[in-house]
């Protein structure tokens, strides 16, 4: 049965509807140029260009209720999901999701889009979540790591079946220097945040747009969770990093009005304040 954390340990860290900062940016180390060689005329990589996947990951979680046991408080879904909720299987081939060791199986492979993981229990723990690419977009996985929460962190009031707690996360992922394939693939994908190329860079068309049913298989736009999902944008994003600077910036200067301060004290007094 799941067992991480005692009762004292829920009360800490984040918890309830919030969301992290955007964090800087992973670089998966790009393939080796002679990876295919049987295909070297797409694996020919794009100097000086980079290709970024917006994506948020998360949990939402819902109390149980009367159904609720000791061991089984909770019912919970962690995911990976395009920004846009837009397919990310263009990129991801699978997404490991790393549990607690109390739970059966506590290493979970998700081969398909949409890559979530739904299980119950009462404790909250940190889940590791490693992304798989295919062969052509990067040979290195990359790990995201993400704070599982059950509990509202503010405690007004008895918790709701029907308020989950959700707790999400904006990333992008930006491969450099890509292989024309994965450039030729992801031009035209609504996900991805591709640059324009040099006129002198003749690269194939892209392939026929798939059949709508085939394309929305792995988009998250009509998930069950999706009233919960969070909205982010670059804009947002920006606004949230600028403020963080302000309050930096008016911290330092805090600081060193204090330090000039100390600095013209007589010695006895700076001896005093323990300078």
């Amino acid at each position: 049965m799941p067992q991480a954390q005692d009762a004292a340990g829920r009360k800490h860290g984040e918890g309830g509807s919030s969301f992290a900062l955007k964090a800087p940016r992973s670089k998966p180390p790009r393939v080796a140029e002679d990876a295919a060689p049987d295909k070297k005329n797409l694996t020919k990589r794009l100097k000086d260009v980079e290709i970024s996947f917006p994506i948020v990951y998360g949990s939402v979680s819902f109390w149980l209720g009367k159904k609720a046991n000791e061991y089984h408080s909770h019912k919970w879904t962690v995911y990976v999901r395009g920004a846009t909720n837009e397919d990310l299987s263009v990129i991801i081939k699978r997404a490991v999701f790393q549990l607690h060791p109390s739970f059966n199986n506590p290493t979970r492979v998700v081969e398909s889009a949409p890559f979530e993981l739904s299980e119950s229990g009462w404790g909250e723990f940190e889940i590791v979540i490693s992304l798989f690419f295919h062969n052509d977009v990067c040979e290195k996985q990359s790990d995201l790591y993400h704070q599982l929460k059950l509990y509202p962190e503010d405690d007004s009031g008895p918790q709701s079946t029907k308020k989950p707690v959700v707790v999400e996360a904006y990333d992008e992922i930006v491969f450099s220097e890509p292989s024309e394939a994965f450039f030729i693939r992801a031009q035209n994908h609504p996900a991805a945040i591709v640059p324009r190329l040099p006129a002198s860079l003749n690269l194939p068309l892209p392939g026929p747009i798939e059949h709508v049913n085939e394309r929305k298989r792995g988009d998250t736009k009509d998930h069950p969770l999706t009233q919960w999902f969070m909205n982010f944008s670059e804009a947002d994003e920006l606004l949230k990093l600028a403020a963080a600077r302000q309050q930096v910036q008016a911290h330092i200067v805090k600081l060193r009005r204090q330090l000039s301060m100390i600095d013209g004290l007589p010695p006895q007094s700076k001896a005093a304040s323990g300078q």
